[in-house]
């Protein structure tokens, strides 16, 4: 069913004040759809509905809902069920929910957390952000390699209900050392009194807690696990990191790179509609105004060769599509560089080769695109030298703005910054001035101006 036919049966069961299917019919609905359902009713409604869903749904939902409905339903909610909640959520998402809302409806919820969470709550927040420790949930299967592959079962079946994911289990000793990992297929093609040991695998990818969730996040891309372990320093098994965090760090990321690519100021990961015009304002003014400030160089440079527009005036009217050639070609460059970077297609280490790359492939467009103009020019204007101008100036404008966009977001990565920050609108604004300097100096020399 869709959202929208969802939507619109559970405002019917609603009006028509069925109370009985209503419950029954939210506890058979996604729990991915509901921040939609409750987005498209009124708020009294929303805490209703709420209200009707069972312990373990009423969690799973909770965990869907964007950081403000939250705390908007944690504001209206019951010690008793802000209780059931904290029990039923996983770890990881109860530390996400305490490090995003504010601190009076943080004690609310320390408040109504047992006393063994609000410890490994505690632990887990102590890790620097954006890193392992702080992604990771400490509920997972542990086996020790004596145990039988019946006893494991048996282990499995008491424990499995509490955590996220049963697909992997780990094998550590009594000091929780990581010794190896055993996946649920191979325990159930396994005979029953078949031990552990000799069954798990000890070749085990895992990272550290201080590692950069981005480098994580790649570690599931490369091994296509739907988890990871992560350990301390001593290799002891300190928790997991399952697909679903990995994903939601990889939107994050790339959600900060598309606003670093466009000068935006990355925000705190609001909705579009849901940030304030303010907010919106204050990301975009300071690039905007240091690109501005930039912008003010080419003006510069235009106006040391007044004395060459006013003998050929016709000269102004390419200025504007050199400069649009030139940013089109630099942010084509910078986007495929980025993404390899990214994908790590790409190393600082291939920037020679990459250069190579981009002068033969700006050399074949620049000429192509130089003869294209050429041709038009000599349609339009019949000027052989105007044709020559603009076409050595587009020909040197596309070289150096892939070579720009090439060579920029490999030194920003050499430097350890964001390659997403060298995109396409300081790029423009560099390639702007040099084609306006090319243009001006090769019409200067070919009219003896």
């Amino acid at each position: 069913m869709e959202v929208e036919e969802i939507i619109e049966k559970v405002t019917e069961l609603i009006d028509n004040k069925k109370i009985k299917d209503l419950r029954e019919f939210l506890e058979n609905v996604n729990s991915a759809d509901f921040p939609s359902i409750l987005e498209n009713v009124d708020e009294d409604k929303t805490i209703m509905i709420y209200r009707l869903l069972s312990k373990e749904k009423a969690a799973e939902v909770f965990v869907e809902l964007e950081h403000d409905d939250q705390e908007y339903l944690i504001n209206c909610l019951t010690d008793a069920e802000i209780k059931n909640v904290m029990n039923e959520i996983y770890m990881d998402d109860a530390v996400d929910l305490i490090e995003e809302m504010p601190s009076n409806v943080v004690k609310r919820i320390l408040a109504n957390t047992k006393t063994e969470n609000r410890k490994i709550i505690n632990e887990l927040l102590k890790y620097p952000d954006d890193t392992a420790g702080t992604l990771m949930t400490t509920e997972f299967i542990d086996l020790k390699e004596t145990m039988t592959v019946d006893q494991a079962f048996r282990f499995i079946k008491r424990k499995g209900l509490k955590t996220e994911n049963v697909y992997n289990c780990y094998v550590v000793t009594v000091d929780r050392k990581l010794l190896g990992i055993v996946d649920i297929k191979d325990l159930l093609v396994a005979e029953r009194n078949e031990l552990i040991k000799d069954i798990m695998d000890t070749n085990v990818v895992k990272v550290n807690t201080l590692d950069d969730q981005e480098d994580v996040t790649k570690m599931f891309d490369k091994y296509n696990y739907v988890a990871l372990p992560v350990v301390d320093k001593e290799n002891r098994l300190v928790g997991i990191i399952t697909i679903d965090d990995a994903i939601d760090v990889i939107q994050e990321e790339t959600l900060e790179d598309f606003e670093k690519m466009a000068a935006i100021t990355p925000d705190d990961g609001d909705t579009y509609l849901k940030t304030s015009v303010f907010k919106h304002a204050k990301s975009r003014i300071i690039w905007l105004l240091i690109l501005m400030l930039s912008a003010m160089v080419t003006g510069e440079v235009i106006e040391n060769y007044e004395a060459a527009i006013s003998t050929l005036p016709l000269l102004v009217a390419f200025i504007p599509m050199l400069m649009d050639t030139g940013g089109n070609c630099g942010s084509q460059t910078s986007t495929l560089i980025i993404r390899g970077l990214a994908m790590e297609e790409l190393s600082t280490k291939d920037i020679f080769r990459a250069l190579w790359k981009e002068f033969r492939v700006a050399f074949v467009v620049g000429v192509v695109l130089a003869i294209a103009n050429s041709i038009r020019i000599m349609i339009q204007y019949n000027d052989l030298k105007i044709a020559v101008v603009v076409g050595i100036t587009l020909i040197c404008t596309v070289i150096m703005a892939k070579l720009l966009g090439c060579i920029l977001p490999m030194i920003a990565k050499k430097l350890k910054l964001d390659p997403a920050i060298m995109a396409a609108p300081l790029i423009t604004t560099i390639v702007d001035t040099l084609s306006v300097l090319v243009f001006f100096n090769i019409a200067t020399m070919v009219f003896q101006l």
